[in-house]
């Protein structure tokens, strides 16, 4: 499965990208409430995760990076860090951007992964990952995106939801939820121009940096 929409590809995210995979998602754990994860991992810790994302059947993993012809331009200066006056990318642009990162994405400020692979830099994945692990919970599955801090503004989370929305109208599932981090914004923005609904919100659910956060919970019907 490969996309190419412009600048920027979308596929099947593979072990290949395991240690820019861990890079990316380590910045979140650092950096933001937005995962409630608190420590960082290494890519072998990490790899377990890949590997429950086949690429096929309802658990998909998809990445988005820079096309090939694009990583050929400096346009990111020294390991991909954005440069004075040039526009970056948000985790979902700005429009796509929550205030604390990414549901989608991320702001700028946050310092990038500058990890960089042969087709260019890691711009995000996306994810539909299994709800609980009982078995009627099958037909439901939990997404997330996550962009690169220098990805901001180029819409980087919605081509990553639209491919893999696409990937899962083929598969048995019923429905799809994301748990959202408040405030964030920019990710019920994205999530609402998807699809979702906003179904309930678990408040002072999980600690993190030393205050409690609230987890707004939105809904979308697949079939």
């Amino acid at each position: 499965m490969l996309r190419e929409h412009g600048e920027v590809q979308v596929r099947a995210g593979t072990e290949a990208d395991l240690a820019a995979l861990t890079d990316l998602y380590n910045h979140y754990i650092r950096e933001t409430c937005i995962t409630f994860d608190t420590e960082p991992f290494t890519p072998a810790q990490r790899r377990p995760w890949l590997l429950s994302h086949p690429q096929d059947g309802p658990h998909r993993l998809l990445v988005a990076q820079e096309a090939a012809e694009r990583a050929k331009i400096p346009h990111n200066g020294p390991d991909g860090a954005p440069q004075p006056g040039v526009a970056g990318t948000p985790h979902q642009g700005i429009e796509d951007q929550p205030p604390n990162g990414p549901a989608d994405g991320s702001r700028s400020g946050l310092a990038a992964t500058g990890t960089r692979r042969p087709g260019g830099a890691l711009l995000g994945y996306a994810t539909s990952s299994a709800f609980r692990p009982k078995a009627a919970y099958a037909p439901s599955v939990e997404v997330t995106v996550y962009c690169a801090p220098h990805a901001a503004g180029r819409g980087v989370g919605t081509l990553l939801y639209q491919a893999l929305f696409e990937a899962l109208a083929g598969e048995d599932v019923h429905r799809a939820y994301a748990g959202i981090t408040q405030p964030n914004e920019a990710s019920t923005r994205l999530h609402t121009r998807f699809g979702f609904r906003h179904i309930g919100t678990y408040t002072e659910v999980g600690r993190k940096f030393g205050r409690y956060w609230d987890v707004a919970w939105y809904q979308k019907d697949l079939d």
